[in-house]
């Protein structure tokens, strides 16, 4: 008896985007290196468990090199992901894979993603989470809460409630909170020097513009719990309360 021939499925392969830190090392790395970890006393632990690219574009590194730079970050808890801006003949098996042509998720995928995977109990998610995309802008109705990330790079954010600890809101222009920012904003992503941050009500873990930031440890506690803008005069980060 001839048994049935099983038909041959096609295996399908799906592509997804990842949100990641980008590291962009400068030479003397030995400097670098220091700047981070000074960055890393007023915020430990800031980047455990969380994914990070090395862009070395502008540098001229070989393998042995690139290999004991992901080394040195490993031990200062950041695990490099992927390669930026590396010659294909240098990257080797035992070094992370080379990526190009990086982009964020949209912020609809996500906030339909985490929609999808319930909440712990502890912090339950809301039934619904509504979120109205226009050109260049993003409105948020409910909280940005505990865990959740919102990235939208195509322009400004808008929270009409309060963001949680542990929470954060990524937006290649302006942030506007009407609620207590009490996790991470980080504004102007894309580049955008001249964004800014307004919030009625700061307890913030960390506020970025362009990638310059400021940590909880940074924030003159005078502002705690007031109205608050932050911009960047040139690298330095100006806050100050509104009236």
């Amino acid at each position: 008896m001839i048994g049935a021939v099983r038909q041959r499925q096609s295996m399908r392969f799906c592509g997804r985007s990842y949100m990641a830190f980008l590291f962009t090392p400068e030479l003397p790395l030995e400097n670098w290196l220091a700047d981070l970890d000074s960055g890393l006393e007023r915020s430990p632990g800031f980047f455990i468990g969380r994914p990070a690219v090395l862009d070395l574009s502008a540098l001229q590194m070989t393998s042995t090199e690139i290999a004991g730079l992901v080394a040195s970050l490993q031990k200062r808890d950041i695990r490099i992901m992927g390669l930026e801006g590396v010659d294909l003949a240098v990257a080797g098996p035992d070094l992370p894979p080379l990526l190009r042509g990086g982009r964020a998720a949209s912020t609809i995928e996500m906030l339909q993603a985490r929609q999808k995977k319930p909440e712990p109990a502890s912090a339950p998610a809301p039934e619904t989470s509504v979120a109205k995309r226009q050109t260049g802008s993003l409105l948020l109705e409910d909280p940005v809460r505990s865990g959740q990330s919102v990235v939208f790079t195509e322009g400004d954010v808008t929270v009409l409630g309060s963001v949680g600890s542990g929470a954060e809101i990524v937006a290649g222009g302006s942030i506007h909170i009407y609620g207590t920012l009490r996790g991470r904003a980080m504004a102007g992503v894309t580049g955008n020097s001249k964004a800014r941050i307004f919030c009625h009500k700061i307890d913030a873990e960390l506020l970025a513009i362009d990638g310059y930031y400021r940590t909880a440890e940074d924030i003159n506690v005078s502002l705690r719990n007031r109205p608050v803008q932050a911009w960047l005069e040139g690298t330095t980060m100006m806050i100050t309360a509104l009236n």
